[in-house]
């Protein structure tokens, strides 16, 4: 087969894949990589990608095989596949679906392909004790509070199960989405979104009910999440990550469901209602009273025979959480997400608790079709004032961060870049509640943080989203599934280390459609010659990954350079 000199990419015998940016087939070939493979870094002319078990059940779980993922790299590398790779990954693509949990006379049952495999497994350590009676040579009962356990167990070991077990039907609840939105206008689904409820619906299979659904911020995660509760029909228990967003969520059921106000509650702080759709957030169910207390509000899970839970923002999701999850498996699971990157490292929880990636459409192939904005990105490497240069030099580690993230010589850029987008919403973002205070009250803006009331909240992100507000300042509490679908600009003044969820969520602030050009303008301000410019780098390796690319400019360029 030949190899064609300019295709982008290059196999190397260490499961890392390179791209090169410059090649003219580049956007096709990361388009693709992203299926089964894991971007590890993005330097200016050439992507690194890593070919991991992991990467490979969940294409595998997507419906893509062995021979499409070689074919892929043959088709698009510059020379041949090396013989181990191709090895490795017939080995972890032949690992999917070699164990499975099946629903057997009223009984849970692993089953196992190969006689050696089960005897393999039933002599490892983390698997033994979640195994019940041995049925047969290659069928062993599980108790049913186990199957998430064990489904865990497995992944760890690099045997993922493929659960075919079912579900429990859950409370029925007559739904169907509106063709006329409440508010007025007609509503339909998009095609993706409709092709993604069909994916973790799979024609109500045992092959379908479980998995994460991954998609950029503004493609409209919650319609999906809305699509596939009428498809389900039953009691639904959702969560996200605020208040606000539980109010977004409510806000969606009621304008675009049959659901009436009285079939949904909230489950909160001022009110516990658990009615026929729930929504709390992942801090209500994670509250404590005192370090020695367990969680009070756990027992949501079993109020109600839910028959899906939906967890918003899923690559969020908190450790104690992920615990109670292993005991739910018998209930459909739908996680959203803009990114699975965990900061944590437990994306295998995820695949194994939640389930497999079900959908992940590149959010530069949504924007091609005009559902996301087009968005430009640039950062701007803003000098440190000449006095704080010594202080900076002599202070420590992460204090030195601390001090790079609130250089009041970003002030200055802050207004520059307001006065360039005079008639575009702009959302100010900080990691720090100091700096976004401050800078609030020197630009004269309101400011909203984790201490904000909800109600002076709601009222704020109402003037903003009618246009009577053009900036806004937030703290960490916009970057998570907040509707304020008219900002069209961010400015990121300060950001977590090299947190590439936090860059993702808060690009994805300035993603949805916008009337007009559809332009959207994302800055990040980084003090140069800093340890905050090292972790920026970090931080945009999620959006590299999509196809965005970074312009850096110095303050004084900005003129020179067009919005």
């Amino acid at each position: 087969m030949a190899h064609p000199r300019d295709n982008p990419l290059i196999v190397q015998s260490d499961h890392t894949v390179l791209a090169e940016v410059d090649s003219p087939r580049f956007a096709e070939a990361r388009d693709r990589l992203l299926a089964f493979a894991e971007l590890v870094k993005s330097p200016e002319h050439v992507h690194t990608y890593r070919i991991t078990p992991l990467s490979v059940w969940n294409a595998r779980a997507a419906g893509i095989g062995e021979e499409e993922i070689v074919g892929t790299l043959e088709e698009l590398g510059r020379y041949p596949v090396p013989d181990n790779v191709r090895a490795e990954i017939a080995a972890y693509a032949g690992r999917f679906g070699r164990v499975r949990l099946v629903q057997e006379e009223g009984r849970l049952v692993l089953e196992v392909d190969d006689g050696a495999l089960a005897e393999l497994l039933a002599r490892q350590d983390a698997i033994d004790p979640l195994l019940g009676e041995r049925l047969s040579t290659t069928r062993f009962e599980v108790p049913r509070l186990g199957r998430g356990r064990l489904k865990q167990a497995l992944v760890e070991i690099g045997y993922p199960a493929e659960d075919l077990a079912g579900y429990a039907a859950g409370e029925p609840l007559p739904l169907s989405l509106l063709p006329e939105r409440r508010a007025g206008g007609r509503f339909a689904l998009r095609d993706y979104q409709r092709e993604a409820a069909d994916a973790f619906h799979a024609g109500g299979t045992s092959r379908g009910g479980s998995g994460v659904v991954v998609l950029p911020c503004g493609a409209g995660k919650t319609i999906v999440g809305m699509a596939v509760m009428a498809r389900l029909e039953t009691s639904t228990l959702i969560l996200t990550t605020s208040v606000t967003a539980a109010r977004q969520w409510r806000r969606e059921l009621l304008d675009k469901t049959t659901l009436e106000e009285d079939q949904i509650g909230e489950y909160g702080s001022a009110a516990k209602e658990i009615r026929p759709v729930t929504i709390s957030t992942y801090q209500m169910l994670t509250h404590r009273p005192t370090k020695e207390d367990g969680f009070p509000h756990m027992d949501l899970f079993e109020r109600r025979n839910w028959g899906l839970v939906v967890y918003d923002e899923v690559h969020l999701l908190p450790a104690p959480v992920f615990q109670v999850t292993a005991g739910l498996q018998a209930r459909r699971r739908l996680g959203l997400t803009a990114t699975l990157v965990r900061e944590d490292g437990r994306e295998g929880d995820v695949f194994a608790l939640i389930g497999p990636k079900k959908v992940d459409v590149p959010w530069r192939v949504l924007e091609r079709q005009g559902w996301v904005a087009e968005a430009s990105c640039a950062e701007v490497r803003v000098p440190m004032p000449e006095e704080l240069q010594m202080s900076y030099a002599l202070a420590k580690p992460r204090q030195r961060f601390r001090m790079a993230s609130e250089n009041p010589a970003k002030l200055g850029v802050v207004r520059r870049l307001l006065e360039r987008h005079p008639e575009e919403p702009a959302l100010l973002l900080s990691a720090y509640v100091e700096q976004i205070r401050g800078l609030a009250r020197e630009l004269g803006i309101p400011v909203l943080t984790g201490q904000t009331a909800q109600k002076r909240r709601d009222r704020i992100f109402d003037d903003f989203r009618t246009g009577r507000l053009k900036a806004l300042a937030l703290s960490k509490i916009g970057n998570f599934a907040v509707d304020l679908p008219d900002a069209s600009v961010a400015i990121q003044v300060s950001g977590t280390f090299g947190s590439r969820q936090e860059e993702a969520q808060r690009l994805g602030r300035v993603l949805r459609p916008k009337n007009g050009d559809n332009q959207a303008h994302f800055y990040t301000l980084v003090s140069r010659d800093t340890v905050e410019q090292e972790f920026a780098l970090k931080r945009q390796l999620f959006l590299c990954e999509q196809g965005y690319e970074y312009r850096i400019l110095d303050p004084e360029e900005l003129e020179a350079h067009p919005a």
